[in-house]
């Protein structure tokens, strides 16, 4: 590894913590960035695994205020998560990336549209808000949620790419409407995925360390400024930039799957 790869790694790392303390879809940015630095593609996906999950110990610092009220939540979506995630790591493993990578675009694409639309598609399906906009953790659609995590999980451990506009546009759709809150939510259950996962591939020897240590300097800096700045900006602002970056790199991997 020379030292302009070193210096790209790190920059890649910082920035993409910060775009999933946000929102997410930070892979997306580490990933092309180690297969620049000459990293085989299996061995960067796991590498950036493992750089952002320590990474994400910033974010997690970061939103420290809102743990003690999403703790309810957590008690849903954990077990899930970390199923999830181990078996995503697995399917890594044992199969190829090609049929996986053409369904992300579409996948991240709409989990972005119900996001933006969580209002539309509440009243659609007939789920209306509980007392105070606050669902409570054993209403029916809330299982229809811990399920849709558990498919994220299997994502996030495959790939990870844009699981957070996912997670978020989950949360939104049960009824939860404190961005802050949602974020910290998100950033607990996306470490646990990626931690399960790490830990798997670390197990399978996918991890190169030397690119992994230089990423996680950047990455714990990054999360932890993402989340720290975040909450500053006003709700609207935080919920315009995640639409954004859902669109973007929704754009981006279609560009690069189908007409690249």
């Amino acid at each position: 590894m020379t030292w302009a790869e070193a210096i790209l790694l790190i920059i890649s790392a910082a920035a993409a913590g910060a775009i999933n303390a946000v929102a997410g879809g930070g892979t997306l940015i580490t990933f092309p960035a180690l297969l620049l630095a000459r990293t085989p593609s299996v061995v960067a996906n796991a590498t950036s695994t493992i750089a952002l999950v320590f990474g994400t110990s910033g974010g997690v610092f970061g939103y420290r205020r809102q743990l003690g009220t999403v703790r309810i939540w957590l008690r849903r979506f954990v077990p899930v998560s970390l199923l999830g995630g181990l078996l995503g790591a697995m399917l890594l493993t044992a199969s190829g990336e090609k049929v996986f990578s053409r369904l992300v675009p579409f996948l991240l694409l709409f989990a972005t549209v119900l996001f933006v639309g969580q209002g539309a598609f509440r009243r659609f399906a007939g789920f209306d808000d509980q007392p105070g906009g606050t669902p409570h953790p054993h209403d029916r659609h809330v299982w229809i949620a811990v399920v849709f995590q558990f498919l994220v999980a299997v994502y996030g451990g495959y790939f990870g790419a844009g699981i957070g506009i996912l997670m978020l546009a989950s949360l939104g759709f049960i009824g939860l409407t404190d961005i802050h809150e949602m974020n910290a939510l998100k950033t607990v259950l996306g470490s646990l995925i990626n931690l399960v996962a790490a830990t798997y591939f670390i197990f399978a020897g996918l991890i190169s360390w030397p690119k992994a240590g230089v990423m996680t300097i950047g990455a714990v800096a990054g999360y932890f400024f993402g989340a720290h700045y975040a909450q500053r900006i006003s709700q609207k602002r935080v919920r315009q930039i995640i639409t954004a970056i859902g669109f973007t790199i929704s754009a981006a991997l279609f560009y690069r799957q189908f007409l690249r």
